[in-house]
């Protein structure tokens, strides 16, 4: 019944996701990029892709972070032209996806703020999605509580910041733990408000959810390991959903106490076997990216559905990644690891 409107309000802004889709870059294109000798080279190639001339008025000496930042931008005015032409519940959809780049910008300049770093670095390494006017602020708090009730507390994230306020001493450890109890938080609320949108958006988004929450308590265990957190730690941030969600694999991947046996519990997810397999060269990362870009293929595989836009965005993300190793092959002449990419198509 609901695709019946969809098109009312929807229709052209999924139309405009599958263009922006069908402009990723195609097998081919990849093999021109790889083949390229010079990073004046690769921006030839990338002119004759949906980016056209995005560098064309850099006359200076290219870099692989000039090539990073303007591939960036160009996902950027992607994104705010779809919200700025969405409506409801597509527009609250969108809004969610900025508060994660929020979060990570936050945890960002609280961790420039503790190490004294110079704040106009920090605010230029800050994700423009991310982006809220109290932010250059952040650097000014001394610790958690003022920060919340002098910046965040007028922000979207501060619902998420309820569990964060007993953290006293804000050191490299606390903030990783302030990030992920963010995540937790931010997810969990997430997955509410995709529950709520007609089908079968609320399928789509709640398969794409789940995976982003499975791969933080992986990433969470993993890195854990050999520190000074206990289980209950660990609990208070692993997310509330996903297929490792389930108390039983929760309670056994918060008590890991090596590798082998976080491997056990994860590789027992017939989905998730391969996710350790380190034979062919690909790290537990390229796993999780290869196994989303199937997730996010297989979104677009349904019609009048709002999860189109969070799929695209993760595939440009994936693409952006791409160009990024490929230039940064080129440029260092390893040209002997350039074929390392996940495909986003």
């Amino acid at each position: 019944m609901e695709a019946l409107y969809f098109n009312i309000d929807s229709g052209y802004i999924e139309a405009l996701v599958r263009g922006y889709r069908n402009g990723l870059l195609t097998a081919a294109q990849y093999v021109n990029l790889t083949q390229c000798d010079t990073l004046e080279d690769l921006k030839l190639q990338l002119s004759a892709t949906d980016y056209g001339n995005f560098l064309s008025n850099e006359s200076g000496v290219l870099s692989t972070s000039l090539i990073g930042t303007k591939l960036n931008d160009s996902l950027v005015a992607q994104f705010r032209y779809l919200k700025a032409q969405s409506s409801e519940p597509l527009a609250q959809l969108m809004e969610y996806i900025t508060y994660g780049y929020m979060i990570d910008n936050v945890a960002l300049m609280i961790t420039g703020t503790v190490h004294e770093r110079d704040r106009s670095e920090m605010l230029e390494r800050c994700h423009p999605l991310g982006w809220f006017e109290t932010l250059p602020t952040l650097s000014v708090a001394t610790d958690l509580e003022s920060l919340y009730e002098t910046v965040l507390v007028d922000t979207p994230l501060a619902p998420y910041f309820h569990d964060c306020l007993s953290v006293d001493d804000l050191d490299d450890m606390n903030i990783e733990i302030i990030r992920n109890t963010l995540f937790k938080a931010y997810l969990e609320d997430f997955a509410s408000f995709a529950k709520t949108l007609p089908s079968p958006s609320d399928e789509v988004m709640a398969r794409l959810l789940s995976f982003e929450a499975d791969k933080r308590t992986i990433n969470i265990c993993v890195n854990s390991l050999n520190t000074e957190l206990t289980p209950d730690d660990k609990l208070k941030m692993l997310p509330g959903l996903g297929k490792l969600a389930n108390p039983a694999f929760q309670d056994q991947v918060a008590h890991a106490d090596d590798l082998e046996q976080l491997k056990m519990v994860v590789t027992s997810i017939g989905e998730y076997k391969g996710f350790f397999d380190d034979s062919n060269g690909k790290s537990m990362e390229d796993h999780f990216y290869e196994y989303e870009m199937g997730l996010c293929k297989d979104a677009f595989t349904q019609q009048f559905t709002y999860s189109a836009v969070w799929a695209f965005i993760r595939s440009k993300e994936q693409e952006i990644r791409n160009i990024a190793w490929i230039s940064e092959c080129i440029a260092q002449n390893q040209k002997d690891r350039i074929n390392n990419y996940i495909a986003a198509y």
